[in-house]
């Protein structure tokens, strides 16, 4: 019988083991609430925003909205420095949204605050009094309406709803202008 030839068997390719692949920091494509990064920078654009929304700053009617914008935009600065990717303008209204969402929630807060600290010095109707002079119809009228729990509750989701349009679209318009701009550069 003629000698079996022996067959060496074929090596296998092992893949490197884990540790001597390079980490690459990778970050989620999508903006949202899940990604944590992008909830961080929201946040500290939004405190920012509200923090200067409180300094008495002459021409309060220009420098709110200026600061909203300038927030969604920062946001956007910021997320874009921080992943080096370029927002597209979706992603940067997605962007301005969060920035949008946290400051709606720090102001509302502020506003319970202030809210809280008027009913222990007398409430609202004693404020609005201070501010007209005495024997006014105006006062008069405003303390009747204030009397009613009814109008008070209308007024707070009033006032919710406004600082909900208003606190939100301000840095998602920012954010959009954000990524506009920084997309050409």
């Amino acid at each position: 019988m003629p000698a079996a030839e022996e067959v060496e068997p074929e090596p296998t390719l092992q893949p490197p083991a884990l540790a001597e692949q390079p980490q690459v920091a990778r970050f989620p494509a999508d903006i949202g609430f899940h990604n944590g990064l992008a909830v961080r920078i929201g946040f500290i654009a939004a405190m920012g925003a509200v923090m200067i929304s409180l300094f008495p700053i002459p021409l309060p009617f220009v420098r709110l909205p200026l600061a909203f914008l300038a927030a969604g935009f920062l946001a956007v600065f910021l997320y874009s420095r921080r992943t080096g990717q370029t927002l597209t303008i979706r992603s940067g209204v997605r962007m301005g949204w969060i920035t949008g969402i946290f400051s709606f929630t720090l102001v509302t807060v502020l506003f319970t605050v202030a809210m809280v600290a008027l009913s222990s010095q007398g409430g609202l109707v004693k404020q609005f009094r201070s501010q007209f002079p005495a024997n006014d119809a105006r006062a008069d009228m405003i303390q009747q309406y204030l009397s009613n729990p009814g109008m008070i509750a209308g007024l707070v989701v009033f006032y919710l709803m406004l600082f909900f349009v208003i606190f939100t679209a301000l840095p998602i318009i920012g954010g959009a202008l954000g990524a506009k701009v920084l997309e050409k550069q």
